[in-house]
């Protein structure tokens, strides 16, 4: 493997960016209902690379966080 491969398959392993089925997970959300957000809107900011979809880590905490309720009356 020649040093930019290596440099490139460490930084992808410590990438802040997540596939749609990670990203799902992460949050605890099916991957079709991620998907079924990208057409309608209400879901965490997601990226275009390429024809990729990916997520950042703090898109998606931001996203949850933006969710914190106290009450069920909070609607």
């Amino acid at each position: 493997m020649t040093e930019q491969e290596t440099r490139a398959a460490k930084a992808k392993t410590s990438s802040p960016f997540l596939n749609t089925a990670q990203a799902a997970f992460y949050i605890g959300l099916s991957k079709r209902t991620l998907e079924k957000m990208r057409v309608y809107g209400g879901g965490p900011k997601y990226r275009k690379h390429g024809r990729y979809v990916r997520y950042h880590i703090d898109d998606l905490n931001a996203w949850s966080e933006a969710r914190c309720k106290t009450s069920t009356s909070h609607a």
